[in-house]
């Protein structure tokens, strides 16, 4: 497949190495377009990039390489590059900090531009953090919002599966090329984004799972969303970035909070204590959204439990216990208890965490 000659001038431009967004968005303004830029002068060049720089562009640019892989990549209906010239271009990105030039796109193209909400948290969440990120986006989802993540392991996942199932979809916004799914155990997912949502990146094909190229892809997370909810991150989670940037782009910041004793929780209480919205119900994010609750779809009734298993629960609580505890609290041997367990954990109502201990989902 031959690529269009105004979208090859757009990858030439965006290939130049050592180009950042702010130089690429400078001559745009100067010139106005990729073709008039290449065919400036080298001394108007140098006027607004360094000489070497305008040299590489009056030789017609670099990554012909990359050009043909593009090509190829472009030969599956599923494949886009949009470019700041382009209608399906996120007009929520014009906002953030140095939009990319063109971005890499895999799906559907049209959920880059309806209202959205960032979800994410950390890698290592606990159960009941995955139950609360699955539920809230797809509540979200149902009332309307495209729920948009990074893709990574555990809320991030977790989010984009209940933006799935929900009537709005879900965007992940990726730091590698888009040949390259990362991390590797979420390519069933990154599939099914692929077909039923869609999938992102400002980064060239090949591009390998970089720590530099995370909190760049943060910005965009932040910048395409409505708002951004943290469910469960650590002091140093990679989420307070994402929260951090959304907040100085004028967004809503929610946060869920957490145990006292939880590492999980430490990131959410600092962020509530600096101003995020303390949530406990995705009618709180709707609200603040001003979006009707009436657009939520209830959840579906769980079957009544008979009244030992909800004695049972109630001594549970939500904090993990160790089953010897839990014996002890209902008076029941745990020959009693056990099977119970067994059965609750198959029913999805509580999870078995390390250590033999057991914790109560929501």
């Amino acid at each position: 497949m031959a690529l269009d000659n105004d979208l090859a001038l757009w990858l030439r431009l965006s290939l130049i190495p050592g180009l950042g967004d702010r130089s690429l968005h400078r001559l745009l303004l100067s010139f106005g377009s990729p073709q008039q830029i290449f065919s400036a002068s080298r001394a108007d060049l140098a006027k607004v990039v360094p000489a070497e720089t305008a040299s590489i562009i009056r030789d017609g640019g670099a990554g012909g390489e990359n050009l043909d892989a593009v090509a190829s990549w472009l030969e599956d209906p599923a494949n886009h590059v949009v470019t700041l010239a382009d209608a399906e271009y996120p007009q929520a990105l014009l906002e953030a900090p140095d939009p990319p030039l063109l971005i890499y796109v895999k799906g559907r193209t049209e959920l880059l531009n309806r209202r959205s909400l960032a979800i994410v948290g950390s890698r290592s969440a606990s159960p009941q953090g995955i139950a609360n990120a699955e539920s809230f986006a797809k509540a979200l989802s149902d009332a309307g919002l495209t729920i948009i993540s990074g893709l990574a392991l555990g809320i991030d996942a977790a989010a984009h599966r209940g933006g799935l199932a929900g009537a709005a979809s879900s965007v992940a916004v990726v730091g590698t090329g888009l040949d390259i799914v990362y991390p590797a155990r979420n390519r069933d997912l990154a599939h099914r984004l692929a077909v039923e949502g869609a999938i992102f990146s400002e980064f060239p094909l090949g591009t390998p799972a970089l720590g530099a190229n995370f909190p760049r892809r943060n910005r965009l997370i932040s910048g395409m969303a409505s708002g951004c909810l943290v469910i469960e991150a650590a002091l140093q989670s990679g989420s307070l970035i994402t929260a951090r940037l959304a907040n100085e782009q004028g967004k809503d910041v929610f946060a869920i909070p957490g145990s006292i004793h939880s590492p999980l929780s430490k990131g959410c209480h600092v962020l509530i204590k600096q101003g995020a919205k303390l949530v406990e119900t995705a009618q709180d994010i709707l609200e603040e959204l001003r979006i009707p609750f009436s657009a939520v779809r209830p959840p579906d009734a769980m079957a009544a439990a008979d009244t030992q298993t909800q004695f049972l629960l109630d001594q549970l609580g939500f904090y993990p216990c160790d089953i010897d505890t839990l014996c002890e609290r209902c008076g029941l041997h745990s020959a009693v208890v056990l099977p119970l367990l067994t059965q609750l954990e198959i029913d999805g109502r509580i999870a078995a965490l390390p250590g033999g201990r057991f914790q109560r989902l929501a």
